[in-house]
């Protein structure tokens, strides 16, 4: 019995190292890559159309002009699918996670560790979290960046995209979600995991329109650090 114990702890403390430097691994890599930036393509016409990085302090949205001359995304996102319906917003901002922990965790004292461990092993689905913005204020966790119209083009197609779509081309609502008057959920395309989340799309977002991102990161400083 003595020997069963030992050999129990015995492993017990090797899958426990290994998994203290996996995560150290992970780390450094975040750290490392983040810090590698991929540049802005050379811009390919005027910059007219301005959009925006926004953070919540630990998630990055995209942020877009409701109308344009390029897209009208009310055509896609309705107003009345947010509790306010509130046509007087102008600019709607986008982000793409795990559909559970999008969800069922509206903040972080309630996430479940079944939630936790699917987002990170690819066992969930995923979801597009789309809010409506009265122009947004830049400050540190709001970066204007301004798209030329090719830009904008490559990021409305990548988001898109991002979309899981009816047959007739639209947005399939997730009912009876969101966290608060001015933004509801939509099913998306893709699988969340730990080396591609919410941030790692947005990032990948500013990659398609040619603007200046990490060469890979898994968390929202990694991109925010590009234009500070």
């Amino acid at each position: 019995m003595t020997n069963y114990l030992r050999k129990a702890a015995k492993a017990t403390a090797y899958a426990g190292g290994g998994l203290l430097g996996a995560l150290a691994l992970y780390g450094l890599a975040a750290v490392t890559l983040s810090r590698i930036p991929v540049r802005r393509r050379r811009p390919d016409g005027p910059e007219v159309v301005e959009c925006f990085i926004l953070s919540n302090g630990v998630h990055t949205d995209i942020v877009v002009p409701v109308r344009s001359a390029q897209m009208d995304w009310s055509r896609l996102i309705a107003y009345a699918d947010t509790p306010a319906a509130d046509p007087t917003m102008d600019y709607l901002g986008f982000g793409w996670g795990d559909k559970g922990f999008y969800l069922n965790t509206p903040t972080w004292a309630e996430l479940q560790p079944r939630v936790a461990f699917e987002a990170m092993f690819w066992l969930s689905t995923t979801a597009m979290h789309a809010t409506f913005h009265h122009r947004p204020a830049p400050g540190p966790e709001c970066v204007p960046i301004t798209l030329t119209r090719p830009e904008y083009a490559r990021l409305v197609r990548f988001i898109l995209n991002s979309f899981e779509l009816d047959r007739r081309g639209r947005a399939r609502h997730i009912e009876g979600h969101s966290y608060g008057p001015c933004d509801a959920f939509y099913e998306a395309r893709g699988t969340y995991n730990l080396f591609y989340t919410c941030n790692s799309w947005a990032n990948a977002a500013l990659k398609a329109a040619g603007q200046r991102a990490a060469l890979w990161t898994p968390f929202d400083h990694g991109i925010f650090r590009h234009y500070r």
